[in-house]
């Protein structure tokens, strides 16, 4: 092969693109995605750039393999939204080597590297490139040298302020690396909770850990597996074709890394006997378990993952099951969710845990995108999707003016949207309301004027720029926003993006106290990248009497289903179905919509 690429990485000594046999859509997207991050850093045509993450988007979202319609005669990839003739001209490249001309040429230009570089808080492609032009930075460590060498504020437009936040932000990346987004980690465990299921002798596969509680990333996973074939089960799961390197392997347990991310993956074969006590220790978490093993003293016993056992003759009482080992040490079952000691052994032990949201509770979804701005679908999809998943109503909420990237709405077009919307409500069998994502302007003011905010059934009011304003100058902002008297909801209220941007700093005790007095609900955002409000920030905002929803920020029909992840976040947050709006039925939530 005499590609750009393989002289590249002749040059280089890096590794080879995937073997394109083994990928799948999140593969090929991932190859699009970092082509338009070096486009950004090259300073490339936005038009040209929005269009490469409009196809990685898609293809993420097709439920069929892009590289199976590319090898089928019959099939026209181009049929997909956002692929046309020259995007399609790469995948069939992708198809047949891994990668495309266009990601080479950029890969000549900057080293891979330099895509780590994005995942800095504070550093945006030009200053990327101002760093590779001057100082030809193009990892982590070159960054991290160059602040403390003080060095960034030599530079134009950059100084000492952004070296610091620079730095810390190095700090965060690094404490959160080798992590991975909570959703990322339930896709590994249910292909291989049904994978090993199969395992003939086989009673039970159950994920243990950080992903049972629902933490918004988890470090690896931990899967139990009880039944005669536990053991022949580890066999199999090291002869899984997605293990990339078994890190351990003997009677009990397997290690090994899994998948294109190379997660961690520890299978642990056990005896029936010992299931529950098993699944509470490997639940955790390591400050509920202590808090947990403490009151075991106290009454006597002690707990490990064989059961729990008498201190004073080493009798056995439980272990079977989680339930029994709770109820001989005097406490109501305790939901993982809330398992990180932040006083639910004490409800547990005085019979005040909260009845927690389920999914199931969820009867809208009020944060969609369609492509109106830059959603993947048309309001008629989104609702059909959302109606065959029982929903009673939605509301359709694309993105206001600033955000000209997204195709945002400006006051005409929000006036002519929100009359499409009750022209088409009979016919959509869902109950939809008219909205708006609205951005908030960096002096708090709202993106659209009143007379189309008041045409809406529905406003979300969310910060999608200037997020490093410093904490007063935020504080002041959210509560300006909140004085606006058609704002129902404040959408991803600390703007982060996991393992990608910290939250922007604001007071948010002042904040939720407006927000109470205003009678604005607070987002649980359930994009799997957001996950905004977190557990303590919800729990702390519903002491203080906050409502709540919980949305999607759907931008594809698929998107739909990650609601799970948003009540996961509320019930980490101990949030009952009472302090989510839109668990209510439809003329009750119309009813409170209108006293929001």
């Amino acid at each position: 092969m005499n590609s750009i690429g393989a002289r590249v990485r002749a040059r280089r000594g890096g590794p080879p693109p995937r073997d394109n046999r083994t990928m799948d859509n999140r593969d090929v997207a991932r190859l699009l995605v970092q082509t338009a991050d070096l486009m950004e850093i090259a300073a490339e045509d936005p038009f040209r750039i929005r269009s490469y993450r409009n196809a990685a988007t898609a293809i993420e979202a097709c439920p069929e393999s892009v590289l199976e319609i590319l090898q089928d005669p019959a099939r026209k990839v181009t049929d997909l939204p956002g692929i046309g003739k020259g995007m399609a001209a790469n995948l069939h490249e992708i198809a047949v080597r891994g990668s495309f001309e266009r990601r080479d040429q950029l890969l000549e230009r900057y080293p891979p590297t330099a895509l780590e570089l994005l995942k800095i808080q504070g550093l945006g492609p030009k200053t990327i490139a101002l760093l590779w032009e001057h100082y030809r930075v193009s990892t982590i460590d070159d960054l991290e040298r160059i602040c403390r060498e003080h060095k960034l504020r030599l530079l134009p437009r950059l100084g000492a302020k952004l070296e610091e936040k620079v730095l810390r932000s190095i700090a965060t990346y690094r404490q959160s690396a080798g992590r991975f987004l909570l959703s990322v980690a339930d896709e590994v465990a249910t292909e291989l909770c049904h994978y090993l299921a199969e395992t003939p002798g086989v009673d039970k596969v159950t994920p243990a850990g950080s992903l049972r509680r629902g933490r918004e990333t988890v470090g690896d996973l931990d899967l139990l597996v009880t039944g005669a074939g536990a053991a022949s089960a580890l066999d199999r799961f090291i002869a899984h074709p997605s293990v990339t390197e078994v890190l351990a392997k003997g009677p009990n347990k397997a290690s090994a890394r899994f998948g294109p991310h190379a997660i961690q993956v520890d299978v642990r074969a056990l005896p029936k006997e010992s299931y529950g006590a098993a699944l509470q220790y490997f639940t955790g978490s390591k400050d509920h378990n202590i808090a947990l093993r403490a009151r075991c003293l106290k009454l006597g016993f002690t707990l490990n993952e064989y059961g729990l056992f008498r201190l004073d003759d080493n009798t056995k009482v439980a272990g079977e099951t989680e339930e029994r080992v709770y109820a001989q040490l005097g406490l109501a079952w305790i939901p993982p969710e809330l398992r990180e000691n932040h006083g639910e052994i004490e409800a547990a032990a005085a019979n005040r845990l909260p009845h927690l949201v389920e999914l199931a509770g969820i009867r809208g979804d009020l944060h969609m995108h369609t492509l109106e701005s830059d959603g993947r679908a048309t309001l008629e999809e989104m609702a059909a999707h959302a109606r065959a998943l029982g929903y009673q109503y939605i509301a359709i909420s694309d993105h206001s003016k600033a955000l000209a990237m997204a195709n945002g709405l400006d006051e005409r077009r929000v006036l002519a949207f929100a009359e499409r919307v009750r022209e088409l409500q009979d016919s959509l069998g869902i109950h939809v309301f008219s909205s708006i994502e609205c951005d908030i302007r960096k002096d708090g003011a709202m993106d659209l004027d009143d007379e189309a905010l008041a045409s809406l059934d529905l406003v979300i009011g969310s910060v999608h720029s200037y997020m490093n304003q410093d904490s007063a100058e935020m504080t002041a902002r959210l509560l300006r926003a909140l004085e606006c008297p058609y704002l129902r909801v404040l959408g991803h209220p600390t703007g982060r993006l996991l393992l990608a941007r910290e939250p922007f700093s604001f007071d948010f005790d002042r904040v939720v106290d407006a927000a109470v007095r205003r009678n604005v609900a607070l987002e649980i955002n359930a994009s799997p990248e957001r996950l905004d409000l977190h557990d303590t920030l919800l729990h702390a905002a519903k002491l203080r009497g906050a409502r709540f929803v919980i949305d999607t920020d759907s931008h594809h029909p698929q998107h739909l289903a990650n609601m799970r992840y948003g009540v996961t976040m509320a019930r980490r947050g101990w949030l009952e179905a009472s302090d989510i709006v839109n668990t209510l039925p439809l003329k009750e939530f119309q009813e409170q919509l209108t006293a929001l």
